[in-house]
């Protein structure tokens, strides 16, 4: 399903005019549904996976290893997936998603309950400045700034020459001043070369933090740049599956982990990237792939698990979007989200909204 955003989206690699998710209904014979979401940035220009191949791949592959499997074993039926599928991280982080939320609804629990317990019931929530204009960029942030909506603000920058990127972030920087922090998003887009200039730049403008600002591939790259600046440095691309975690952790790569489920194969895998970085002393940062509520909500359940996520989310994926497929919509307020009461994720889907933006009109649950 495609669902239009309230702005042109400008990232590295795409610049994004809609959002396109695939959203799983899952049916179980006791008549529960639980519901997921997967959803990637940009068709194929972020990663392996589509939202195409993602559907294709639930519909070929997924489906006929779920059918008859206890949906209560969420465990078992991950572990049939991960035997028979690999790769498909976000694929199974949907499904996970799903499961989970039938199994919460069957308990009558949260999924946070079912993940050891939320510790807070809300989150703080950055917002990104993607407009491509300086100007426009600012008066967003100040509006946000105004109404307490926002007090964090993330630049997306990898899109633009270096130098035209660093005035672009100094000039926002220095219109908003110490009211609000300001971090930076490369996308892996400079070479290692260019980001000793670019970060020294953006240090001296008092930029609070740099995301993968080179190639995921270069971890030892990314470990010079942790130990060349006083400025935390993200790993984002760079930690995906847990053996990159561990190596991450090992050569002390990043002061700071992006946790995705969409990236990592679901929330129990996020969860246990997490312990890897709390072990090493790596701060956290509950980061997106601009999912929508579904997605987002299930990200928060997850986070909301953890003892501290010192650089906060950026769960705004759902205020990105100008209309959603879920009856009650999450709320935002004083810079953080609100998690969804209720059973499993606590969301209802609005299925008049699902059918109207769905591509094919076709309705397809799986009876496990």
């Amino acid at each position: 399903m495609d669902l239009p955003t309230v702005r042109p989206h400008h990232l590295s690699m795409t610049v994004m005019q809609k959002q396109t998710m695939v959203i799983i209904r899952l049916g179980c014979s006791d008549g529960i549904e639980g519901i997921g979401e997967a959803t990637t940035i940009g068709g194929l220009s972020y990663g392996e996976e589509s939202p195409e191949s993602m559907k294709l791949n639930i519909d070929t592959y997924v489906t006929p290893l779920l059918l008859g499997t206890n949906a209560s074993n969420i465990n078992w039926a991950m572990k049939v997936l991960d035997k028979h599928i690999k790769g498909n991280r976000i694929v199974k982080s949907g499904i996970e998603t799903a499961l989970l939320d039938a199994q919460g609804k069957r308990l009558g629990v949260s999924v946070a309950t079912l993940l050891g317990g939320a510790v807070s019931d809300t989150l703080p929530v950055l917002w990104t400045l993607a407009s491509g204009d300086t100007q426009k960029d600012i008066e967003e942030a100040e509006m946000y700034l105004a109404n307490g909506r926002h007090n964090v603000f993330k630049l997306k920058i990898g899109w633009q020459p270096p130098a035209l990127a660093i005035a672009h972030v100094t000039a926002i920087k220095k219109a908003l001043g110490n009211r609000a922090k300001v971090t930076v998003d490369v996308n892996q887009a400079w070479a290692e070369s260019t980001a000793k200039n670019g970060i020294a730049a953006l240090q001296d403008a008092g930029i609070d933090l740099i995301e993968q600002p080179i190639a995921k591939e270069n971890i030892e790259g990314l470990a010079r740049l942790t130990q060349m600046f006083r400025v935390p440095i993200m790993a984002d691309e760079s930690q995906s599956d847990l053996q990159e975690s561990f190596k991450l952790a090992k050569l002390r790569s990043a002061d700071v982990w992006a946790l995705k489920i969409g990236k990592a194969g679901g929330l129990y895998n996020v969860l246990k990237a997490a312990a890897i970085a709390e072990a090493a002393d790596i701060s956290l940062y509950g980061g997106t792939l601009l999912e929508g509520t579904i997605g987002s909500v299930a990200s928060a359940h997850a986070f909301s698990t953890l003892n501290t996520m010192l650089w906060g989310t950026e769960l705004f994926g759902p205020l990105l979007l100008t209309d959603d497929i879920v009856i009650n919509r999450v709320e935002f307020s004083n810079a953080r989200m609100r998690l969804p009461q209720g059973a499993g994720l606590g969301l209802e889907l609005d299925l008049d909204k699902l059918d109207f933006y769905r591509r094919d009109g076709k309705k397809r649950i799986i009876v496990l």
